[in-house]
């Protein structure tokens, strides 16, 4: 897990990161040993392409997984990627089968032990994937100095992390640093943990809550602030869910709640036009041929207009997705065509989660799918 450069060491509490580094990479034996539920397998069936690009990652590395989401968006062909917080290397590994030879994964962290780990199984996956040559990387470094690694200005089409950002104490240097390396019209797309009240401030520095990503999980107010400052478009929400803790960690954070949610973020050019749009999918996109769940608040489906908000609009319009849709000015369309008017969206991941946990289908499916939104 990569948290703090030795060029900001001074300004960081070296303590926490040596702490850090001891419970990833000596502390934990395998996913079993963590003391919440963040690990917990998807809700949701996965789609058949990411089910076989997870069956087959070496055990030795999908046993070292301590992720609390699934950070795999959509559209990954040929992409260059980049995951901060590598660990063990599962993901890179999966991303690396859905990028395809002429695609690249390169996975940065902090911790020795989980990169000798993720290193030793390159060739196997490359095997494994028939690939002539390796498309995967493992980098020692820190997702707070990415410069540091060598990694330059506007290389990324897209970023994963999975909780990782949330055992940084400089989130903001994290998204600055994310923002500087993607491309226009590139994406961050992260798991991580989120508080429903702010810890008090000796509880952020108990060494285990940090470990456990608890002690510096943000609230999702904050994170949308610091994506503003940064220039983000408006993070969008994708899934959450709770998370349990056991009596240990309940004992200590008393009554507050807490999820796994995953965001999506794009860096989109600040001229680019905002205009209210119709948005029709054209499909294309491998596992998602006739639906495609972009977030917890737009589903498209093949050949049926959505009418969407202006970011979104501009998001889809200058984002590795413009292929993928074709795009109008709403008061263009005939009347015919228009779809349901906006509703108003959903950000708030504790929200999305008591939604689920009641049994709604948040996700915008089946009866609740009305005009691309949740009805």
């Amino acid at each position: 897990m990569s948290l703090c450069s030795s060029a900001i060491e001074k300004s960081c509490s070296t303590k926490t990161y040596e702490d850090v580094k001891d419970y990833y990479g000596k502390q934990l034996g395998n996913t079993k040993d963590l003391k919440t539920s963040a690990c917990a397998a998807p809700s949701k069936p996965l789609p058949t392409h990411l089910k076989d690009a997870l069956d087959n990652i070496h055990e030795d590395i999908s046993s070292r997984y301590y992720g609390c989401g699934l950070s795999v968006p959509e559209s990954l062909e040929n992409c260059i990627m980049l995951d901060l917080g590598s660990g063990s290397g599962r993901d890179c590994y999966m991303l690396s089968k859905l990028v395809g030879q002429k695609g690249h994964v390169t996975g940065i962290d902090m911790t020795d032990e989980q990169l000798e780990l993720s290193r030793q199984y390159i060739d196997f996956h490359t095997e494994k994937f028939g690939f002539q040559q390796p498309n995967v990387e493992f980098i020692k470094g820190y997702i707070e100095d990415l410069k540091a690694a060598n990694i330059k200005d506007n290389r990324y089409d897209v970023i994963i992390s999975n909780c990782v950002i949330n055992l940084s104490p400089d989130k903001k240097a994290v998204l600055r640093e994310a923002y500087r390396v993607l491309k226009d019209g590139g994406e961050i797309y992260f798991s991580d943990m989120y508080i429903n009240k702010a810890l008090p401030a000796e509880l952020k520095e108990n060494k285990l809550l940090w470990g456990e990503g608890i002690g510096g999980a943000l609230t999702w107010k904050e994170l949308f602030h610091i994506a503003a400052e940064i220039g983000f478009c408006t993070p969008r929400l994708v899934t959450a869910r709770y998370i349990t803790v056991n009596e240990e960690l309940k004992n200590i954070v008393g009554d507050r709640k807490f999820v796994s949610a995953t965001f999506r973020l794009f860096k989109v050019p600040q001229d680019a036009v905002k205009v209210k749009s119709q948005a029709v999918y054209n499909g294309g996109i491998t596992g998602y041929e006739d639906k495609l769940e972009f977030d917890a608040n737009f589903t498209f489906k093949v050949g049926e207009a959505v009418e969407v908000d202006q970011e979104l609009g501009r998001i889809l319009k200058r984002s590795r997705f413009a292929d993928k849709f074709s795009l109008q000015e709403a008061e263009k369309m005939p009347c015919s065509e228009s779809s349901h008017p906006i509703k108003e969206t959903i950000g708030d991941p504790f929200e999305f989660a008591e939604a689920e946990s009641n049994g709604a289908q948040s996700s915008c499916s089946g009866d609740n799918f009305e005009g691309g939104r949740c009805s």
